[in-house]
């Protein structure tokens, strides 16, 4: 049996179905071993056993609700403790296509919690543990909305951006460290994410829609190419480089101790 210094783990939520299971199987083959969490304990363990009987891989389940602190806790701990962690996929969320001012904000509120508590949270468990450990990485699940908002619900898009923003930061602080980070930005893809958003997928156009497996498969791609920002549905990858470029040169305009001229009261202005 191999020890834990040589032995890879990656711990994957929303692992039940969808982008989750299917992270499952491509890491599974890889040759991680698994631990697998979601709410739908049942879902897990059929998971696990199949994978386990095709790989050959260990692989655990631990069904956990993340949008409760106390579970959410235990899942922390798993990633603290477990010395056998390389790798962790925050692939949990939820979306919505309702409007803002038809959404309850106890909806929204759960959506946060999810969306950008839970993968905070577990984000800031396996860090130092990584970061300790010398080696890993950190897959985070955000969307094309992150960069687009007005497509759909406004708190979905925010938190989508609080995804890609948040995992910028780590990669440009853990760099250094042997620790690599991604954040994968899905287009509309064939879950049932959109169903449990309130509008199925194949009630959108069908050349927008991408098939999960193929998401997940370019989207490790994109891992093997280094890339800290995948974004599968994009066809020419120069207009996400000149987009990065762009916003990175209006960062250096930003340090000034007066105000732009344009913001400048005029002499006699009403008040």
């Amino acid at each position: 049996m191999s020890n834990s210094n040589s032995k890879r783990t990656a711990l994957i939520t929303g692992a039940s179905a969808g982008i989750g299971a299917i992270y499952a199987d491509r890491l599974a083959k890889r040759g991680f071993d698994l631990i697998l969490v979601a709410r739908d304990a049942g879902r897990l363990q059929a998971l696990a056993a199949r994978l386990a009987a095709e790989t050959g891989r260990a692989i655990k389940v631990l069904p956990a609700d993340l949008g409760n602190s106390a579970e959410l806790a235990k899942v922390e701990a798993v990633l603290r403790q477990d010395p056998s962690i390389r790798l962790l996929v925050n692939n949990a969320g939820v979306a919505s296509v309702a409007a803002l001012l038809d959404a309850s904000v106890e909806q929204m509120q759960a959506m946060i919690a999810l969306n950008i508590t839970a993968l905070t949270r577990l984000s800031y468990a396996v860090a130092p543990a990584l970061v300790a450990r010398g080696a890993g990485t950190i897959i985070n699940i955000a969307s094309i909305v992150g960069i687009a908002p007005e497509l759909l619900n406004g708190v979905y898009g925010a938190s989508k951006a609080y995804v890609i923003a948040f995992s910028q930061s780590l990669q440009h602080e853990l760099t250094g460290k042997g620790i690599r980070v991604q954040a994968v930005l899905p287009g509309a893809t064939a879950t049932d994410l959109w169903e449990n958003a309130g509008l199925h997928y194949r009630n959108l156009p069908a050349g927008i829609v991408m098939a999960a497996d193929a998401m997940v498969d370019a989207a490790l791609a994109g891992l093997d190419r280094g890339e800290t920002i995948t974004i599968p549905p994009l066809q020419d990858g120069e207009e996400w480089t000149r987009y990065e470029a762009a916003r990175r040169a209006l960062a250096q305009h930003f340090g000034h101790s007066e105000p732009a001229p344009r913001y400048r009261a005029e002499v006699g202005a009403a008040a």
